[in-house]
């Protein structure tokens, strides 16, 4: 397969982590307003459509989808592009929803999430002039962009608080879907905690599924009835259920801590039950890309990887909240050498 590959620096954004209802037409948010004062908002930007199209998580799904629709929130305010997605109920969904927005001569159209793969790589070669985008899978075409990210790297640092602060020696990992992106977050943290605490089990479950809040508090359930007392998830909307579960525990006394994922998960369901959360910059790279598209500055074929050098994935300036100073300087310590490549992080 041939890519370029390419790596961008992008600084942090404010991203707005409260959305309204979805609807499965296109969401306008505001077509035809104002640019902010000071922006980059011109007429010729305001011409410019940008759409998306969710995976099954859903555009509230306090992880990647929502990450994303706030960055292109963020275009919109800037610029004056409008701004659009398109939820995805299931897979079936994903080809009708990207064409709709191709066939609708949208300037760039975001596929969000590693299981639309396929369907943009197939929208892309049917629709060779359009220019599309994707978080968190590559696409050999040439008038596609790829972001991924290096997951494995701010969950080694997540792994490095679950390590130092865990008083049972018991850790848990919840996945969604068993994918290589999922992977990456489950090897880095496992890597994470061993690099600090080698006496310390981490129990791995996989739920299946990105969409199912349920079955993420049965499996946080299970790894907490084990006596663990730190889960960490990455499995997008399916991750709320551990920290319903971690929240129900807290009513009756019983204090556990979940470690969140995406975004400053913290800022979603209180600092009481987040010790902290492993924060992908999918809302920066959306922005950066996206505007690229309105500057002309687009360039398809090439994958651009996001890593802790970048501030493309990291912890949230939050975990002061809950995370002993001592042990933020030892993530600050590892972080440095893994950004100079002492410390090579596993994917797998």
């Amino acid at each position: 397969m041939k890519k370029g590959i390419s790596v961008i620096a992008v600084g942090l954004l404010a991203a707005s982590l409260t959305f309204s209802g979805c609807a499965k037409k296109p969401a306008d948010t505001g077509a035809g307003k104002t640019p902010a004062a000071g922006g980059a908002g011109n007429q010729a930007a305001a011409k410019f459509n940008i759409g998306m199209v969710t995976d099954v998580g859903g555009v509230n799904d306090n992880s990647f989808n929502q990450s994303s629709w706030a960055g292109l929130q963020k275009l919109e305010k800037d610029t004056g592009a409008k701004v659009k997605y398109l939820q995805s109920k299931s897979d079936a969904d994903y080809i009708p929803n990207i064409n709709q927005l191709v066939k609708s001569n949208y300037n760039l159209t975001w596929g969000i999430g590693f299981m639309m793969g396929d369907a943009v790589k197939t929208v892309a070669d049917q629709n060779k002039d359009a220019k599309l985008a994707i978080i968190d899978n590559v696409v050999d075409a040439p008038n596609v962009e790829s972001v991924t990210f290096a997951e494995n790297e701010g969950s080694f640092l997540v792994g490095v608080v679950a390590g130092s602060m865990t008083k049972s020696n018991k850790i848990g990992f919840v996945g969604g879907i068993d994918i290589p992106v999922i992977k990456r977050f489950e090897a880095g943290f496992k890597a994470g905690v061993a690099a600090v605490n080698p006496n310390a089990k981490v129990t791995i479950n996989y739920t299946g599924a990105f969409d199912k809040p349920d079955l993420g508090k049965a499996a946080a359930a299970t790894i907490y009835n084990d006596g663990a007392d730190i889960v960490f998830h990455a499995a997008g909307a399916t991750g709320n259920g551990v920290f319903n579960e971690a929240k129900d525990r807290l009513k009756t006394g019983k204090k556990v801590w979940v470690i969140g994922v995406d975004q400053d998960q913290s800022l979603v369901f209180g600092d009481e039950v987040t010790l902290t959360s492993m924060v992908k910059r999918v809302d920066n790279a959306v922005y950066k890309i996206s505007q690229d598209v309105i500057n002309g500055k687009f360039t398809g074929g090439k994958t651009q990887v996001l890593g802790l050098k970048d501030d493309g994935v990291g912890l949230p300036d939050t975990s002061k909240k809950n995370v002993p100073a001592d042990v933020l300087a030892k993530v600050d310590d590892y972080k440095q050498k893994i950004i100079k490549g002492d410390i090579r992080v596993p994917e797998k």
